[in-house]
């Protein structure tokens, strides 16, 4: 449900805790008087822990906080408000709780992921009301004897958890912080039920024959309205349409919208939506808010075993990410921290974010974000890896209840793609050697898409993230987890070669951030690679000899031919800006083939989007939400208007040019070879690119003459160092570029390519750099303190101009910059005009 229970009131401050062994104390009333800690705010242990002053890996005070109960305390009052209907809600305690209101047992919860709201009318007191939170120690009820396991997961230390309703966050040794989420980690708030509400909102909404139907089902506690009515708005447009009072005590309606405006993905249209809300008409009339819906149809195509979405009938290429939780220590993001991450992956180009089983699930503020800037979202069930324990009967009855609750909540929202089962439990209980029919459990092929399809029957429900083919992880069957340019050292080529159909999730890399994100590790700015603390951070799988940096150094080592291990202890600077530009390159590769004419790839996801804590994690994005030189590279290949470049062998080079747009597109394509400051090969030519297509063009075509661009032939020698295509539109103005090196990345270093590199002052407080180089330069680069450039790590064509922003973190930051190339030995001065 999207709205507020009444006039609610945060509980948020006036809370103490107090750690104590696991049972130490049965109720509130044996606990002691001393020993409390006072908390500033409301949070979780693991937040608490990092306030203190400890180590966030020690966990806890006493080593491991889930070996310990944890007791929450709040005494308040409640003079001001009428009592007879009050609630208390708790919107997520994790994990095992039990509450007290006045020493009586309110509620018991053993699901992270189920709110709880409490009618508490009777209970409260005016003054002096004693509110009691023990979140039991988990290690404790892990340790109770149970069935063990059909198949382990590597990840984890304790197999056990499939029995509990909890987030792997936190409890995956080698790619999250120790920091198990325990405590209250979403709101608890209390509702003096002042005024009307409207509860248990549900919507069905559909289109049919290019008119959007929105069906309303709701309560309306209280004496019944003389009339409800409901109403859509868009602009101008206004539907309204009248609710009435069914024998179940709901209110129901439809309203139909003519020629109802599609809500589109970003990269293909406008998401546009109606405003709804709810008019009661008594002797005055109230208006109640519902947010905000959007009519669109989608469907997944599986065709020929494949996996492809359809929105609005036609075919999308989802890019994209994994969604990353922006705080996952205390679970209380900063005010629009939310939204700004949303339109960091919406300005990258990503149209798809997928919420992976290992997580949460998420705010509305998430999908509010990503209904609004017409980002996808793959939804998985928080299920992952394990062999979890269907036949027990209690079990299945919390699921039920904790998934029908979130289905409910996810009504009406335009950006839900894909209700997903699991993450990868097919995968896990293949490769662990499991017998075939334990790769489709019941539980994600029977029960649960039942319950999913009887709310949200207009939503693909996809069994498993990896699903499809001989075996789940089949790259060219279904969707899958493909990791073979990554974790498993298949060289670039494999990309096309594996045929991938859909990656759920792809691409993982320690991707190294920059200065201020290091700053913030252990160690702080001076730390080096090969301290333990920077390798502490560095993800890896539990049972694996590589971490994956070891990744990151082998391709590292194939673009630019360096030895990585050399490079750390004898240049650790250039150690770092080849680490930075080796992942967005490979990326960029790797995308480029998806992206092809004739491909048949239907999306893939990076795994992550952003970092759960400082260091060279999988995010594309650092811990703070910033951009990582990876992310550059891939909101420059990513974007509805593209061009990317392949290597066809003996037929040659030849650049896809990509429209997802609606609108034709007529543009210029220009070729030119470089070899540092020459130019060997030119030539051009004029396209109508067709709406929703990709067009290959063999880039000889645009030559007078036959030249071996990705020397192929090697009748000599290599003659020039790149090839650059460039997409030009009608007003000069340039749209995308890509690159291709016929002879390797690893281009000789120069003294001086000739770069210019000049900045001026904004009224807004940023800084515009222009950039022209003589010779072609390398992933140029920047080093200006206290200062984000809104590009990096792009390659600078001889002659091009190039415009950089540069935004300060702090207002008033004295201006400093010098500019770097990956092919240049020294750096250039920015000359500055205020």
């Amino acid at each position: 449900m999207r709205l507020a229970e009444g006039m609610q009131r945060r509980l948020d401050a006036g809370w103490s805790l107090l750690p104590a062994a696991a049972a130490a104390f049965e109720a509130p009333g044996s606990l002691p008087e001393l020993g409390w800690f006072g908390l500033p705010t409301l949070t979780t242990v693991a937040r608490w822990v990092q306030l203190a002053g400890w180590p966030l890996a020690q966990s806890a005070p006493g080593g491991d906080a889930d070996a310990l109960d944890w007791w929450y305390r709040l005494r308040f009052d409640h003079a001001d408000a009428p009592r007879a209907d009050a609630l208390l809600g708790f919107d997520g305690l994790a994990t095992l709780a039990q509450v007290w209101l006045n020493g009586e047992l309110l509620l018991s919860s053993d699901s992270m992921f189920t709110a709880h709201r409490c009618a508490v009318g009777d209970r409260l007191r005016a003054e002096a009301n004693d509110l009691v939170i023990c979140f039991r120690s988990l290690s404790a009820a892990l340790s109770k004897r149970r069935p063990r396991p059909a198949w382990r997961v590597p990840m984890l230390e304790q197999q056990q958890l499939r029995w509990f309703r909890t987030t792997l966050l936190g409890r995956t040794p080698g790619w999250t912080p120790p920091a198990p989420p325990i405590g209250p980690w979403r709101n608890i708030w209390l509702a003096a039920g002042a005024g009307r509400s409207i509860e248990n909102v549900a919507w069905r909404v559909r289109v049919e024959a290019g008119a959007g139907m929105a069906e309303l089902s709701c309560r309306i506690p209280g004496p019944p309205p003389a009339r409800a009515t409901l109403v859509l708005q868009r602009g101008e447009q206004r539907v309204e349409a009248d609710l009435s009072a069914a024998a179940d005590g709901c209110w129901r309606g439809s309203a139909v919208v003519p020629g109802a405006v599609l809500w589109w993905p970003h990269t293909h249209g406008e998401p546009a939506r109606y405003l709804a809300h709810i008019e009661l008409h008594d002797a005055v009339v109230s208006r109640h808010e519902l947010g905000g819906i959007g009519f669109r149809t989608i469907e997944a195509d599986t065709g020929d075993g494949g996996f492809r979405l359809r929105v609005n009938g036609e075919a999308i290429f989802c890019r994209g990410a994994c969604w990353m939780p922006p705080d996952p220590i205390g679970w209380r993001p900063a005010a629009g921290d939310v939204r700004r991450t949303v339109e960091r992956a919406r300005d990258a180009g990503m149209n798809m974010l997928r919420v992976s089983g290992t997580m949460v699930y998420e705010s509305d503020e998430f999908f509010e974000a990503c209904d609004a800037l017409g980002v996808l979202v793959w939804q998985d069930l928080m299920f992952a890896n394990m062999d979890y324990p269907a036949a027990d009967p209690a079990f299945i009855e919390g699921v039920r209840s904790e998934v029908t609750a979130q289905v409910r909540r996810w009504q009406g929202r335009p950006s839900l793609a894909v209700v997903c089962g699991n993450s990868e439990v097919a995968q896990q209980a293949a490769m662990w050697g499991a017998p075939r029919e334990a790769w489709s459990p019941p539980l994600f092929h029977e029960t649960l898409p039942t319950l999913v399809r009887e709310f949200l029957p207009d939503t693909p429900y996809w069994p498993s993230s990896a699903a499809g083919g001989a075996f789940p992880h089949q790259p060219d069957h279904g969707t899958s987890s493909y990791y073979g340019v990554g974790a498993y050292l298949r060289p670039l080529s494999d990309a096309r070669r594996s045929q991938v159909r859909f990656a759920t999730e792809s691409l993982a890399f320690a991707n190294v951030p920059d200065a201020q994100a290091i700053a913030r590790m252990p160690g702080g700015a001076a730390l080096r690679v090969t301290h333990a603390a920077w390798k502490a951070r560095a993800p890896r799988d539990l049972t694996a000899g590589w971490d994956f940096e070891d990744v990151r150094d082998h391709y590292m080592a194939e673009l630019f031919g360096v030895d990585p291990m050399r490079l750390r202890y004898e240049d650790h600077e250039r150690y770092l800006a080849l680490a930075r530009a080796t992942t967005g390159e490979v990326m960029t590769a790797a995308f480029s083939e998806w992206r092809r004419a004739g491909s048949v790839c239907g999306g893939a996801l990076i795994w992550f989007l952003r970092d759960l804590w400082a260091g060279a994690g999988w995010g594309v994005l650092d811990d703070a939400g910033e951009p990582k030189a990876c992310f550059h590279a891939l909101r420059r290949v990513l974007q509805s208007r593209a061009v990317v470049l392949t290597d066809e062998g003996n037929n040659g080079l030849v650049a896809h040019l990509v429209n997802e747009r609606s609108e034709p597109l007529a543009a210029q394509l220009s070729v030119e070879a470089w070899r540092g400051e020459t130019r060997v090969y030119q030539g051009q030519a004029r396209f109508d690119l067709m709406p929703r297509a990709v067009q290959a063009v063999p880039l000889i075509d645009l030559l007078g003459h036959f030249a071996d661009l990705n020397h192929a032939y090697r009748f000599g020698p290599l003659v020039h160092d790149v090839v650059v295509a460039s997409l030009i539109d009608g007003d000069g103005t340039r749209i995308a570029q890509a690159h291709h090196f016929p002879g390797g990345m690893a281009l000789p270093r120069q003294h001086d390519l000739g770069i210019e590199a000049t900045s001026c002052s904004r009224e807004d407080g940023q800084i515009e750099l222009t950039l022209r180089a003589r010779c072609f330069a390398l992933g140029v680069h920047f080093e200006a303190p206290g200062y984000r450039a809104d590009d990096e790590f792009f390659h600078l064509v001889p002659g091009q101009p190039h415009r950089v922003l540069f935004r300060p973190d702090a207002p008033a930051r004295a201006w400093w910059g010098r500019v770097l190339a990956l092919n240049a030995s020294s750096a250039t001065a920015i000359r500055h005009t205020p």
